[in-house]
């Protein structure tokens, strides 16, 4: 029996480790991706994770971590999770290299986490409040309940799965500055959403987040109820929206609007701890975000240097 229960950790850990097998690569800059296949967790299904380590790592004392969702498509889309439409990199290692050449932000460590596309919807989407999320919910129309009735929304699991295994992984793991002040996170659309959803969740976690091109739609933008009495310490923390004029970014500005009305009324200063940006004629895009992806980051990390 006793020798039975030690084949059986033995394969177990064995199952883990090819499981959690990293692949590196090294780039004309000297630097370095790791790529975590089929990365597990208790929490959401197991996925693949992507770590961006800056010419240099290997000298660095201590780097900030920017987490970003929707991690396939935020170096060259070359895994894009939905080829048809996003087949398009943003290029944030080229873009970082670049304000690290001028100097305009520290050095940092990005983590990209891939989704799941057919849970995409359920993982990115708030789940609270959680009253309203039910009552909108049976009130929406017909093919957008149909993403849900397959999936329940689960984004508190997703958000556990960040803050408790993945944080916790790349701090013991990577040189990191594993405080709030030094932990980002960033998304477009859906991945805006959940960012913002984030920071207001774990606010003793991270302390910034850049939600681009944010999807506030959804269900009729529910979520800005939940923002009313949720937003982070503005003292704490910093927060930068944006949106695009064109496709579904024409949607957004009435919804940003409430937003930015809130964030004054919690006591936000525009510019110093929080910003807005409109861009005319950007589109629904990676081609769009690539473009300013800059603004974010100079804006989140500009007082760290």
């Amino acid at each position: 029996m006793k020798n039975q229960v030690l084949f059986g950790l033995l394969i177990l850990i064995i199952s883990c480790t090819k499981e959690n097998n990293i692949k590196q690569s090294f780039g004309p800059k000297k630097e370095r991706y790791d790529y975590y296949e089929n990365f597990l967790s208790k929490n959401v299904e197991k996925r693949d994770i992507e770590v961006w380590l800056p010419g240099g790592y290997d000298q660095a004392q201590s780097l900030p971590v920017l987490y970003m969702f929707d991690g396939q498509n935020i170096y060259h889309g070359i895994r894009g999770w939905d080829k048809k439409q996003y087949n398009h990199g943003w290029q944030v290692d080229e873009t970082l290299d670049s304000l690290f050449s001028k100097g305009n932000i520290p050095k940092m460590i990005v983590v990209g986490v891939h989704n799941i596309g057919k849970k995409r919807y359920s993982e990115y989407t708030p789940a609270k409040p959680k009253s309203l999320v039910k009552k909108r919910m049976s009130n929406a129309d017909i093919s957008f309940r149909e993403v849900y009735d397959k999936h329940d929304i689960t984004s508190d699991k997703f958000l556990k799965f960040m803050v408790e295994e993945l944080k916790p992984f790349i701090d013991k793991n990577y040189k990191t500055d594993s405080g709030r002040n030094s932990t980002f996170l960033a998304g477009s659309s859906m991945g805006g959403l959940i960012s913002a959803y984030a920071i207001c969740e774990y606010p003793n976690i991270f302390g910034g987040a850049a939600c681009i091109s944010t999807h506030w739609p959804v269900m009729d933008g529910f979520f800005i109820e939940y923002l009313k009495n949720n937003l982070p310490n503005p003292l704490t923390h910093k927060i930068y929206f944006d949106y695009g004029t064109l496709g579904l970014d024409a949607e957004y500005e009435p919804y940003q609007v409430l937003v930015d009305s809130l964030m004054v009324r919690n006591g936000y200063e525009k510019n110093k701890n929080w910003i807005t940006k409109k861009f005319e004629g950007d589109n629904h895009h990676e081609d769009y975000w690539r473009k300013r992806f800059h603004h974010p980051i100079e804006f989140l990390l500009k007082e760290i240097k």
